[in-house]
């Protein structure tokens, strides 16, 4: 299914004035009909950067950046190529709250055929501009969905994606997981990668975000790591756990009894760090640990090796390294619950 005008699907700003852009970023939003290609003049216009945010409405910390950058009237180094993507579920009230549009899909799960729905038709449209523009590399930035430190993702981990990440973060998440985001467009032999600035009520992450995108516009090369020595966490090959469609999470201090799975409110704090086997992560129900599926790489079943339970606690099954917890119920629903590596940063087998 393909949808050959892309101009039906998305809106284009040119080297945008001020005036154009509105006071603050709500502002700009309130502007912005459709999702948004802005396009930059830079000093060498032989080559083009791009950068994707806003996939999820509800990760405003890209586009708070990009409206400030925007608003200082920097001069990029190249072209820059920025995709302003989920602007209807990010316009509706209140704002930047949905993720997708409540009959819609996770447009970061559209960007492989078949290009279905209004979301795959953006997905699409978005592909085709870089395909066009045929950038040097792409960063899609994001919110984490839980609180926690930044973090980068790439299917591909060599000297190009870590330079890339090093702009914004040391901790880089190297997956073969295939889920049909933008990050996958590395495969064109085009570096790129996914940022998670850190939480979308963050100041720190609004100010990485923005920090960030000064470093990837203005510097001459961000291709090649400035120094040798940059001391990167590479965690390979994460496994997502998930959460059947018909269970149900709570996150109380103690369990209610009523859900399937139940974790502390304070579980974000797990982000990044090393849980031991000893340490308790929440609470089963009596529907057991048949609620979770623990999906690798190569698409296997490994959950003996990432939880056990116990008296109905639920503990590591080794020491093992979490990222992207969340106490959003709907997210750890719809999406996962967290991702897990060995404390090493190596893949659970």
């Amino acid at each position: 299914m393909s949808h050959p005008n892309v101009l039906d699907y998305l809106d284009y700003l040119d080297n945008p004035s001020p005036r154009t852009l509105g006071r603050s970023p709500l502002e700009w939003l309130d502007r912005l009909h459709k999702p948004t290609v802005v396009r930059v003049a830079g000093r060498d216009p032989s080559r083009t950067r791009a950068m994707a945010t806003l996939l999820h409405g509800n990760e405003p910390s890209g586009l708070f950046a990009l409206h400030r950058w925007l608003l200082e009237q920097h001069t990029p180094e190249v072209n820059m190529l920025f995709l302003i993507a989920g602007v209807y579920p990010a316009k509706i009230p209140p704002t930047f709250s949905l993720r997708q549009l409540p009959s819609g899909r996770d447009l970061n799960r559209c960007f492989k055929e078949p290009f279905e729905g209004e979301e795959g038709a953006i997905a699409e449209a978005m592909l085709a501009e870089l395909h066009k523009a045929n950038p040097e590399c792409v960063l899609d930035v994001h919110n984490t969905s839980g609180t926690g430190p930044a973090f980068a993702v790439t299917i591909t981990n060599d000297a190009a994606h870590q330079a890339l990440a090093s702009l914004y973060t040391d901790r880089l998440i190297m997956t073969d997981l295939r889920l049909g985001a933008l990050m996958e467009y590395s495969e064109q032999e085009v570096p790129t990668v996914t940022i998670e600035c850190g939480g979308a009520h963050d100041d720190h992450a609004h100010e990485l975000a923005y920090d960030g995108l000064v470093r990837y516009a203005s510097r001459p090369d961000v291709l090649s790591l400035e120094k040798a020595d940059w001391d990167v966490a590479v965690l390979r090959n994460p496994i997502r756990v998930e959460l059947a469609p018909d269970a149900t999470i709570e996150y109380r201090l103690e369990p209610t009894g009523r859900a399937d799975i139940t974790l502390p409110p304070d579980i974000e704090h797990r982000n990044f760090g090393v849980i031991s086997p000893g340490e308790p992560l929440g609470w089963i129900g009596k529907r057991g640990l048949g609620i979770l599926t623990a999906i690798g790489h190569n698409r296997t079943e490994n959950m003996e090796k990432v939880l056990r339970v116990k008296d109905g606690q639920i503990y590591p099954a080794q020491a093992i390294r979490t990222f992207m917890i969340t106490t959003n119920p709907v997210i750890a629903k719809s999406d996962c619950l967290f991702y897990a590596v060995k404390a090493t940063g190596e893949p659970i087998f």
